[in-house]
Formats: C-alpha cells, sequence, structure tokens
C-alpha cells in the first residue's frame, strides 16, 4: 500500500513538472493571460491527473511486465535464446562483411542495400537459428551436453502442490529415479505450507510442520533440482487455481494426490500425475480365489467383521474373523473393489494359522 502511495506521488510530481514547463511555454506565447494562471492551472491540473492516473500509466504497466518477466524464462528456454543470440551475431557479422561491396554500388543503391541486406539476414537467420536450436548448439557446444534440448524440447518441469509435499511419497518415488526434470514449488505453495503450520489445530499445525521438513528433505537429498518459482496469479485467491494457471502457463504436469484438482485440472487441459494412481498402479494383483496368511488387527465395521493390512497399506475386510483379533489366520479372497481412494479386498477366514501348526 505504501509502495503504490509512493508511485503515485512519483508520478504526479512528474506530470506536475511537466505541466508547469507546458505553462511557462504557453504563457510566453500569450498575450492575454498572466503566466501564473497557466503555472498553476496546468502545474496542479497535471498533479493532480497524475496521482489519479497512476495505477493505469505506472502501477499496471508494472505488474504486468512484472508477471512477463518471471515467465519468459519458461517461455523460452535458454536453449532457444542462445541459439537466437548465435543466429543474430552470424547474421550481423555476413552483412558487416558486405557493408563495403554494397556501398560501392552506383547511386541510391549504394546507400540503402547494406542496411536492407542486414535486416533481410537477420530476418532469416534468427528464426531458422531458434528452430534448429539443438542442432546449433551442438555444433557450436559440442563439448557442453547440458546445452542441448531435452526430451525434444517439451518441457520437463514438475510443479508440486501442497498435498504432494505434505504425503511425503515423492520422495521416495524420486529416490527410485522414474521421475526426471526439475521439480518446481511455487512461492504461493510454500505460504500455504507455512499457514498451515502456523494452524491452531494441532492435526493441521503436524502436517504443514510435515511438508516443510519433505521439503527441506527435497531441497537437499534430491538427486533432482528443485527451484522456488515466484510466478504468481494475484488475481486469483484459490491456490488449486493458481497451480492449473501455472501449469498452463509453463506447459508442465502438477503432481499431486488430490482428486479435485485432478478433476479441475483435467477439465482445463492440464496434466495431473496423480501419485495414488501410481501406488495403485504398482501393487501386487490379487485375484479372487487367491489364500493368503493376514493378521487381524482390528474390528469391521458390520457384525463379525475382522480387518487386516497387507504390506502395501491395502485394507482386507474378512467377514466372521473378529473372533481372531490380534491373529494370523489364512485367508481366502472373495473379490476386489476399486475405488478412487484405493483398493479394498474381502475375503472369508478357512482357519487361524495357530491350528494349523497345532495339527
Amino acid at each position: 500500500m505504501r509502495g503504490e502511495l509512493f508511485i503515485r506521488v512519483i508520478v504526479a510530481v512528474l506530470m506536475g513538472l511537466g505541466g508547469w514547463r507546458l505553462a511557462v511555454v504557453v504563457a510566453r506565447q500569450s498575450e492575454t493571460t498572466h503566466e501564473l494562471t497557466w503555472v498553476l492551472s496546468l502545474a496542479i491540473g497535471a498533479y493532480v491527473t497524475g496521482f489519479l492516473l497512476a495505477p493505469y500509466i505506472a502501477i499496471r504497466p508494472a505488474r504486468w511486465a512484472a508477471k512477463r518477466i518471471r515467465v519468459f524464462p519458461r517461455m523460452f528456454p535458454m536453449q532457444s535464446l542462445l541459439a537466437a543470440a548465435i543466429g543474430l551475431a552470424l547474421a550481423l557479422v555476413i552483412a558487416a562483411l558486405l557493408t563495403l561491396p554494397l556501398s560501392m554500388l552506383p547511386g541510391l543503391w549504394g546507400q540503402i542495400m547494406p542496411l536492407v541486406t542486414a535486416v533481410f539476414l537477420v530476418t532469416v537467420s534468427v528464426p531458422i537459428a531458434v528452430l534448429e536450436g539443438p542442432a546449433v548448439l551442438q555444433f557450436f557446444f559440442s563439448g557442453s551436453p547440458m546445452l542441448v534440448s531435452k526430451r525434444n524440447g517439451r518441457s520437463d518441469l514438475l510443479i508440486l502442490d501442497t498435498n504432494a509435499i505434505i504425503d511425503g511419497r515423492i520422495a521416495d518415488i524420486i529416490q527410485t529415479g522414474f521421475i526426471q526434470g526439475t521439480l518446481v514449488i511455487p512461492r504461493f505453495v510454500l505460504d500455504e505450507l507455512r499457514h498451515i503450520a502456523d494452524s491452531h489445530d494441532a492435526l493441521r499445525r503436524n502436517r504443514g510442520r510435515r511438508g516443510l521438513e519433505m521439503l527441506t528433505q527435497l531441497q537437499k537429498g534430491s538427486d533432482i533440482p528443485v527451484q522456488i518459482s515466484d510466478l504468481d496469479f494475484e488475481d486469483t485467491p484459490e491456490v488449486d487455481s493458481k497451480l492449473v494457471m501455472m501449469a498452463r502457463t509453463l506447459r508442465c504436469p502438477i503432481v499431486s494426490n488430490d482428486l479435485n484438482l485432478n478433476r479441475v485440472a483435467s477439465l482445463q487441459g492440464v496434466k495431473v500425475l496423480s501419485i495414488n494412481e501410481l501406488a495403485n498402479a504398482v501393487k501386487p494383483v490379487i485375484l479372487p480365489g487367491e489364500e493368503m496368511i493376514l493378521r487381524i488387527v482390528q474390528e469391521g465395521k458390520e457384525a463379525g467383521q475382522g480387518i487386516g493390512f497387507l504390506d502395501d497399506g491395502t485394507m482386507v475386510v474378512v467377514e466372521g474373523a473378529r473372533r481372531y483379533l490380534d491373529s494370523d489366520i489364512s485367508i481366502a479372497v472373495t473379490r476386489v473393489l476399486q475405488t478412487a481412494a484405493g483398493r479394498i479386498i474381502f475375503a472369508q477366514p478357512r482357519e487361524p494359522v495357530d491350528e494349523r501348526i497345532r495339527r
């Protein structure tokens, strides 16, 4: 707020000075009006106008430019910028070499042909260099493979949302080497984590602190780079909407385990890498009729039910296994239910493991 007021005053003073200088010029050419009248009217009017119009002629354009500057490095990767610079340099060198012979042409041609040739070479060489960026960089920087474009020019960025950071499984996935690229943590996600960590609710506070710890672990112990992005969308208050807009701007997917974010992003054409879907995809296949040993750890919701869990956390509901609480029993799978939240297995008990051992 103070910064905006300061900019308003600066713009108003500059326009007031301009109005004062204009008033002096006009007063000298006018014979009917006193100079002081022109100075007061134009200077004060320009000052007031500048103070009122400052948000439209200075503040809002500055914010727009700041957003474009933040997005610019991602919309135009370093490989493209280097290739464009090389193409421009080559065009200027060739134009300089042709300047002397072209300037010897008779008449007007000797004056305009060097300029026309330079503009033509720059217009042709820069787009070609950008389109053939990897080949150009490979030719000039054959000893630096980091300058060559990755993934055929596609973005290798991955945006992490708040739930994915708090979940923590992303760190284990990175250690496996299945994720390649650069992890991007938006600044507004960090702010949300900080607010959750400062919450009065103990559960939310613990979740927020866990997220900050996982973020520190990612920055220090991860094999892939982690970047904090200041790109923000101040006109959008919701974090999920900001994530979708950021993914559309940077043309990269979002890593999350939020089902609602997945649906909203899919409707807007943004790809979401769901950690829950990945976990379900790598779980072992269990078919009805299979037998296994399971420990019953708690009672079920329905009468007589017992509940156990597999090594991957999958819940198994066993009918009539309540009497085997805190015991290992042999079960036979009857059906497998796949839901959006995960997988649930239903089974029937065969006999306790202790009784089989006694036999």
